[in-house]
Formats: structure tokens, C-alpha cells, sequence
């Protein structure tokens, strides 16, 4: 039985080798086919898959539940106006160079784990879960109240990143006789940064600290007696984890271009388990397609609403289109929790020509 799994496995190999590069090449040139709308959406998804990443590996695969997501997520947006705003709107602002201010921005949500990590190291389950509910309050009252920083209700606008010489903003640039703009930039950005952070979350996980990890989640005193210290690793974990919302924050801040506090929510942090419950708990593939699908499902329900029945635009009557999303991946969660355990990564490992073992295939999904 062993045999034949194995060979199965390496004759999938080469297929899904195959599968990724052309999905590669795929999502290279949609810029020059695609409309403004969806390569918005799809940045919107890639800034929500690399949130997922931090979370699953916090939750899915250390068991550590977290209800301030959207806390690290605002550290990020917020981080980076503050350090490459050059106070011309009357905001704070230290006007360094875009790409610096990112990399600082997200350092500072890592530091800001750092600061509640002694906490996420001694507490677990629903009493870490109400600790850091207690960061979205603390978040919410700062970024409503610091006027000079945040910019109050209204937010502040969002300075366009710098790299390598090039802007990435509405200025336009040629490439084969198609102009890009700054969604267009973006998107490149976007999924160097989404396949640098789900190869290192496929490493880590791969690697002794995934498998540190797994132990702590399945069994914590069995881990501890095993040698593993539980405390730096449940720390050690929950800073990583920051620092990937505080990569995502700064995505969904160059994308939306303005910053609004009430966008990081309670609401934000629970979208944000939703979508590794529905793609896989403990699973990087499964993050990512659970991110794809929360994030997508509101826009696409706005981009058709008039399409759909019961659905309509905001404030026309009916079930808006954010209203509706919330139900449909709320019946997700709950479909998936009864008949899908796995969550979605679980549907694409099914195929009839890998025969089903119940032996660990000790790698990361």
C-alpha cells in the first residue's frame, strides 16, 4: 500500500510542477487583459491571503485562537502613512522612502506582537481569544481618537510606494503598448510578495518549527515533556504571525489608497478565520483559497447584484451585497465544519488516481 502511494505521489509530481507554472504565466499577464475591477479584486485577495497566512499559522497550525487580527493589520496601514507621510496634509509623517517605510511598518506590527507575546505565550483557547479581542478596542479607540496620526474617522490618504525608481501610482507607464497604472504596478508587487510569504510559511511549517508547533497544538504537555518550549514557541509564533498582517496592511493600504479605521474591526478578524476554516486549518494552500474566496464573494456579489435575486445595490432595499457575502461564507463555515473537515485543500487532494492512506505524509500542505 505504502508502494503504490508512493509512487502515486511521484507521478503527481511533474503534473503539479506543470499546474503551478501555468498558473504562473496566467496571472503574469492578466494585467494586459483584465479591467481595473478585477485586478482590484485580485490585490484584494492577495493582501487577504498573506493575513490568512499569519493567522493559520498561529491558528491552524499552533491552535492558538486569535481575535485581534485586524489589530496588526491597522498597525501596518497606519505604520506605513505615518513613516513615508511627509506631513503635507497636516498628519504626522517622517517621509522616508516608500519601500523603507514598509519594511519599517512592518516590523513595528512585528514589535507590537512582540509587546503582547508574553501573554500569547502563557495563555491558550478561548482565554487567548479574549485577550486579544481586547486589541481591536484598544485599536479602535486610537485610531478613532489620534487625530494627528490616524486622521480620525475620516483616515488618511495613503503615499504611493517607490521602488527601485518606479512609482506606483496613477502616473502612467507603457509596457507593450499598454498603460499601466497603479493597480496594474500593484499587482506584480502583490504576488512577488504572496509567493515570497507562502514560501516561507511552506518552510517553516516543513520544517522543526512546524513540526514544534504541530506537537503544541495536538498536545501541549506532551510537547513540553518532549523538550519543546512551549511558551517561546507560542510567542515566537504569534509575532511571526503579526508581522504577515502587518505585510497584508500594508497591500490593502497601497491598494485602497486611503486608510479608514473602521474597516479594521471585530467584523475584519473574524473574516479572517473564516477564511482558514474554509480552506484548511493548518494548511498554506488551504489559506490562500480560503482568502480567495471571503474576499472575492462581496465584490463579485456588488460587481452582479442587479443580476442576482434578493440582492441589490446598497441602500436600494433588499440584502446588500456585503450583507449577503457574510451569509453565504457563513454557511460555508458551517458546511465545511460538518462534511469538510479538511476545509477546500481537502476537495483538490481528493483524486481517484491517489489512493487514500491513513498514514502522516509528514510535509506541509
Amino acid at each position: 500500500m505504502s508502494e503504490t502511494l508512493r509512487s502515486a505521489r511521484l507521478r503527481a509530481v511533474p503534473a503539479r510542477a506543470y499546474a503551478w507554472t501555468a498558473a504562473g504565466l496566467v496571472l503574469a499577464v492578466l494585467p494586459f487583459y483584465l479591467d481595473r475591477f478585477w485586478l482590484q479584486a485580485g490585490l484584494f485577495a492577495m493582501a487577504a491571503a498573506l493575513g490568512a497566512l499569519g493567522i493559520n499559522l498561529l491558528t491552524g497550525a499552533t491552535g492558538q485562537l486569535s481575535m485581534g487580527h485586524a489589530f496588526f493589520l491597522a498597525v501596518g496601514a497606519y505604520g506605513y502613512c505615518a513613516f513615508a507621510g511627509d506631513g503635507a496634509d497636516g498628519l504626522a509623517g517622517l517621509g522616508l522612502p516608500g519601500w523603507l517605510a514598509a519594511v519599517l511598518a512592518v516590523a513595528l506590527a512585528g514589535l507590537a506582537g512582540g509587546v503582547f507575546s508574553p501573554i500569547a505565550g502563557r495563555l491558550r483557547g478561548a482565554y487567548l481569544g479574549i485577550a486579544t479581542l481586547a486589541l481591536i478596542f484598544i485599536g479602535q479607540h486610537v485610531l478613532f481618537n489620534a487625530h494627528d496620526l490616524t486622521g480620525g474617522y475620516n483616515g488618511r490618504a495613503v503615499p504611493p510606494l517607490t521602488l527601485f525608481g518606479l512609482t506606483f501610482d496613477d502616473s502612467e507607464l507603457l509596457v507593450a503598448q499598454v498603460p499601466f497604472g497603479a493597480v496594474e504596478k500593484l499587482w506584480y508587487l502583490g504576488l512577488a510578495l504572496l509567493l515570497g510569504g507562502v514560501l516561507f510559511a511552506r518552510g517553516v511549517l516543513r520544517g522543526r518549527p512546524g513540526r514544534a508547533m504541530n506537537a503544541i497544538r495536538d498536545h501541549r504537555i506532551a510537547a513540553g515533556v518532549m523538550g519543546i518550549p512551549v511558551a517561546r514557541h507560542r510567542a515566537a509564533v504569534f509575532v511571526l504571525s503579526s508581522m504577515y498582517a502587518g505585510l497584508a496592511g500594508v497591500l490593502l493600504a497601497l491598494v485602497f489608497q486611503r486608510t479608514v479605521p473602521e474597516y479594521f474591526g471585530m467584523a475584519l478578524s473574524l473574516e479572517y478565520l473564516a477564511m482558514i476554516v474554509i480552506g484548511g486549518l493548518g494548511s498554506v494552500a488551504g489559506a490562500v483559497a480560503g482568502a480567495v474566496f471571503v474576499s472575492l464573494l462581496p465584490q463579485l456579489l456588488t460587481r452582479y447584484s442587479d443580476a442576482l435575486p434578493l440582492v441589490s445595490a446598497p441602500g436600494t432595499g433588499g440584502i446588500a451585497p456585503g450583507e449577503a457575502a457574510r451569509y453565504l461564507y457563513g454557511a460555508a463555515v458551517v458546511a465545511v465544519v460538518l462534511f469538510l473537515p479538511g476545509g477546500l485543500v481537502r476537495l483538490a487532494a481528493r483524486t481517484p488516481e491517489t489512493p487514500t492512506s491513513t498514514e502522516p505524509s509528514g510535509e506541509a500542505r
